[in-house]
């Protein structure tokens, strides 16, 4: 499985960002997808993720702000994003994409930076 992110940048607070993550190659048995984020200094942690079955998960500092949604672009392809709405500067950091496989296989996207300004 192959990750692709876009969509990030630098916006001043309260401002909104939206990141894209296209999959392709083995993507069948894709169980959940998501978001991460890694700040300088911390550990990696979960933003937000949603199951095959629609189901979604947020971490308490991002709820009401971002939506996690997918997309089945095909049967080769497909994609999830993530809308962020009222940036605030703590939300800075490099962002990953993560699918999960067969309930075991993680897949990382390279990283993509967000910076939030005060």
């Amino acid at each position: 499985v192959q990750l692709v992110e876009s969509g990030g940048g630098l916006v001043q607070a309260g401002g909104s960002l939206r990141l894209s993550c296209a999959a392709s190659g083995s993507i069948f048995s894709i169980n959940r997808m998501g978001w991460y984020r890694q700040a300088p200094g911390n550990q990696r942690e979960l933003v937000a993720t949603i199951t095959n079955s629609g189901n979604t998960n947020y971490a308490d500092s991002v709820k009401g702000r971002f939506t996690v949604s997918r997309e089945n672009a095909n049967n080769t392809k497909m994609m999830v994003y993530l809308q962020m709405n009222s940036l605030e500067p703590e939300d800075t950091a490099v962002y990953y994409c993560n699918f999960l496989r067969l309930r075991q296989y993680q897949y990382w996207g390279q990283g993509i930076q967000v910076t939030v300004s005060s």
